[in-house]
């Protein structure tokens, strides 16, 4: 039950987020909910290894790096998926900084809430 709700909100995230940055558009909440599940999937099988293969570029620039890989990510992931379109690299790295602060709000909400 809690995965559903932290998935619920990271979909609400990123609606948020859609309306912050001028070049990212979600076309709805099920558009939304399918972009949310396919980040999660991407985040946790394809960005590991794109990490450990960029360690050393990561090293170099002292983390910033990673800002790169999660735009990168976040921009082939709305190149992927209908109703959820992300217009250039930039705006895939604003947006995903921005989802990741209103994922970790929204979770941490939550998860307050779900304790009580």
């Amino acid at each position: 039950m809690k995965l559903l709700i932290i998935w619920a909100l990271n979909a609400l995230a990123l609606i948020a987020v859609a309306n912050f940055v001028p070049g990212i558009h979600v076309d709805g909440y099920m558009a939304a909910l399918m972009a949310a599940f396919l980040l999660g999937l991407v985040n946790t099988l394809i960005r590991p290894i794109l990490l450990l293969l960029t360690l050393p570029i990561t090293l170099v620039t002292l983390g910033l790096f990673i800002f790169a890989i999660n735009g990168f990510l976040f921009w082939f992931v709305g190149s992927v998926l209908k109703g959820f379109v992300v217009d250039s690299f930039w705006h895939g790295v604003l947006g995903a900084v921005l989802y990741s602060i209103f994922s970790w709000a929204l979770s941490s909400a939550a998860n307050q809430l779900l304790k009580k």
